[in-house]
């Protein structure tokens, strides 16, 4: 049995409804779709996405990047994407596996190992064929899902080996960028991190260039470059996408939402937030609730 096929079946064993939702090991996240879905903006967290049955697209900005389980995305820093799953079916779910890169863990690697920061600008998103011995030690990973006695001592190990093989693969350039704070991919990390930091709060830009360590010029030249976005473009994601899980996790009313993610305009909140989604907030959320489709990997 090959590495796919058995994280096919295990990820359908312990994913049997729609959606997205962490599972027992603490940073892997399993993913089902039965059907294609709407294009879908959400944020990506640091994170490696397998998919072991069907197929996805994400967009940044005007790039659009396609995976399946011939090659995996690896998302590396936080992100504001449009992720569409391109083929499902109830016979043949989409499944997926999200395993998130712990920053500590890949410094501490990146520390050992000494090596020095290489050159160029890569970018914060990138597809790669998938790697044999990665996908060996993901299916490790999932495998533990059985023996949950022994998630403890072994997930971290096992964790630990797969930000090895990505740091030593194709994409270790950009991960070591992206640990680096003097890296144009290190500072756009942290410009990222003071603004969902301060979400509902009105954005002044010579705030964020002070927190990324650069220039408003060059804040503004990376940003774009980076994330596909203006910083402001990015907090006003940011805001509704915390207002629709406000909405579907809560339960709050649109009204609510829209004021606890700093909008003091219901009218403008509900005119942004179709704008983005493609629905008015109700319409949206029943949508969401009614076909399991708000997937983040």
């Amino acid at each position: 049995m090959t590495s796919t096929i058995e994280m096919a079946q295990l990820i359908a064993r312990h994913a049997a409804h729609p959606g997205m939702a962490p599972s027992c090991i603490p940073g892997l996240w399993l993913i089902r779709a039965d059907q294609p879905s709407l294009p879908l903006p959400t944020v990506y967290d640091p994170s490696l996405c397998i998919i072991v049955q069907g197929a996805k697209t994400v967009a940044i900005g005007e790039r659009v990047l396609h995976y399946d389980p011939s090659r995996y995305l690896i998302a590396s820093i936080d992100l504001a994407l449009v992720g569409t799953v391109v083929s499902a079916s109830e016979e043949q779910p989409y499944l997926c596996c999200k395993i998130d890169l712990d920053p500590a863990v890949i410094a501490d690697l990146i520390t050992a190992e000494g090596a020095t920061l290489p050159s160029g600008d890569p970018p914060a998103l990138a597809v790669h064929p998938s790697d044999p011995a990665l996908l060996d030690a993901a299916c490790r990973l999932l495998r533990l899902l059985e023996t949950p006695q022994a998630i403890p001592a072994l997930a971290p190990l096992i964790q630990r080996e797969i930000l090895y093989r990505l740091l030593t693969g194709p994409h270790g350039t950009m991960l070591r960028h992206a640990a680096s704070g003097d890296s144009h991919l290190g500072q756009i990390s942290r410009a990222i991190t003071f603004i969902r930091a301060n979400t509902g709060a009105q954005l002044r830009i010579a705030d964020v260039a002070v927190a990324a360590r650069m220039s408003v010029s060059s804040l503004h030249q990376h940003f774009k470059t980076v994330t596909g976005l203006t910083p402001l473009q990015y907090q006003k994601q940011l805001r509704l996408q915390q207002a629709r899980n406000l909405m579907l996790s809560e339960g709050l009313t649109a009204g609510a939402a829209g004021f606890a993610v700093g909008y003091d305009s219901p009218s403008q909140f509900s005119r942004e937030y179709r704008r983005l989604f493609g629905a008015p907030p109700k319409a949206d959320v029943a949508r969401l609730e009614r076909t399991g489709q708000a997937l983040a990997a």
